[in-house]
């Protein structure tokens, strides 16, 4: 054979066996196309960033779409179905429930609630009780160094400046933890404010502003000055603000950090819950009975509908999805909770969540949960 003619074959054998590989390749990769299946969310902001960091892990075709537009408005988009699944940290009231008629909870994880202020010079730790807390937002005690809060912090010199409080202007779960805590501490905030995810903020000598969501709360106290707000521990700690030692019922001042949480999860959640079809709305773990808990403490809620049909565009491959997705996130997702001073969920409340999601139906079918 003509030597120009065989290294002619040689190279076009190579291009091809070359062709060949780069083929292989390529069809071994992982597709980078969209995700075939997108489920929508919306609601609370307390544990936005655990299921922000859940839905960013889980690793799937379904691509995970949720918006943290508080707890109302998350409720609000359940009932109009909106939304394939929403999120709040108060469960559904009658008249909620009456909206979205076979609605289900499901328990996803337990935060605490933070007081936290800005005083130059006064570091995390400052004493309150719940009487002095509801007295503040109240309007009742005015400037920081009333004696009301000098007498629980003598070793503290606090600055004779009027109080600004700061709360959300939005519906809001966890407005509706805060406000039912302050019910429970002052007899005179039961009867003129109460609790729920929206309430008529007294003013305050210094000043009452509402800022949206957890986030909105954070930002507004740490940038103004003799400011007190309540924000979800996460976010107290993701923006380095210092916060208050509450008085739980046993007398002893309790910071909130994961394992103050845990402990007011361990006694408040240890029997005695409802199936995830019936009402939360008696379930709380403010002050807990153990020792050393966290008085300020609560869970939070997936909502979604028992029979997934009656939201409009549902298809059972979707269905599927959202149940598989709810199934990672009280197991494989409880794993990133304690990173982000979330309490994971005790096994008891697991127990209960499987059966939930194990009970929703595509038409009447049960869905695979893996």
């Amino acid at each position: 054979m003509n030597t120009k003619y065989a290294i002619v074959i040689a190279i076009a054998a190579i291009a091809i066996i070359i062709g060949s590989v780069a083929a292989y390749v390529y069809l071994s990769q992982p597709s980078t196309t969209a995700p075939s299946i997108t489920l929508n969310g919306a609601g609370a902001t307390f544990p936005y960033p655990l299921l922000n960091s859940i839905i960013t892990k889980y690793s799937t075709n379904v691509k995970i779409n949720y918006q943290p537009i508080g707890s109302g408005g998350g409720i609000s988009d359940l009932k109009t179905k909106t939304v394939d699944f929403a999120a709040s940290d108060a469960p559904l009231s009658a008249s909620d429930a009456a909206g979205a008629p076979n609605a289900v909870h499901i328990p996803e994880t337990i935060g605490a609630v933070t007081l936290a202020y800005n005083l130059p010079g006064v570091p995390s730790g400052l004493h309150l009780t719940g009487k002095v807390i509801a007295d503040i937002f109240q309007g009742t005690i005015t400037t920081w160094n009333d004696p009301a809060i000098q007498s629980l912090n003598t070793n503290v010199t606090l600055p004779s400046k009027a109080i600004v409080t700061v709360h959300r202007s939005d519906g809001s779960g966890t407005t509706f933890i805060f406000t039912g805590y302050l019910s429970a501490s002052s007899s005179s905030w039961n009867s003129s404010v109460g609790q729920g995810k929206t309430v008529a903020w007294p003013n305050a000598p210094g000043g009452a502003i509402g800022s949206n969501g957890n986030t909105g709360v954070a930002s507004t106290v740490n940038g103004t000055q003799c400011a007190i707000g309540y924000v979800e521990l996460a976010y107290a700690l993701q923006n380095g603000m210092t916060v208050a030692a509450v008085q739980n019922p046993a007398g002893n001042w309790i910071q909130p950090t994961l394992e103050s949480t845990q402990l007011a999860v361990q006694s408040g959640a240890a029997s005695g819950l409802p199936a995830g079809n019936e009402s939360w709305t008696s379930v709380s773990l403010l002050n807990a009975p153990d020792a050393n808990a966290y008085p300020i403490a609560s869970f939070t809620y997936l909502l979604t509908y028992k029979e997934l049909n009656v939201i409009p565009g549902m298809t059972q491959e979707r269905a599927t999805a959202l149940v598989q997705f709810l199934w990672y996130v009280v197991h494989d997702g409880q794993d990133l909770a304690p990173g982000l001073a979330y309490a994971k969920l005790p096994s008891n409340v697991v127990q209960i969540d499987e059966a939930t999601i194990r009970s929703l139906t595509f038409n009447g079918q049960q869905l695979p949960t893996t």
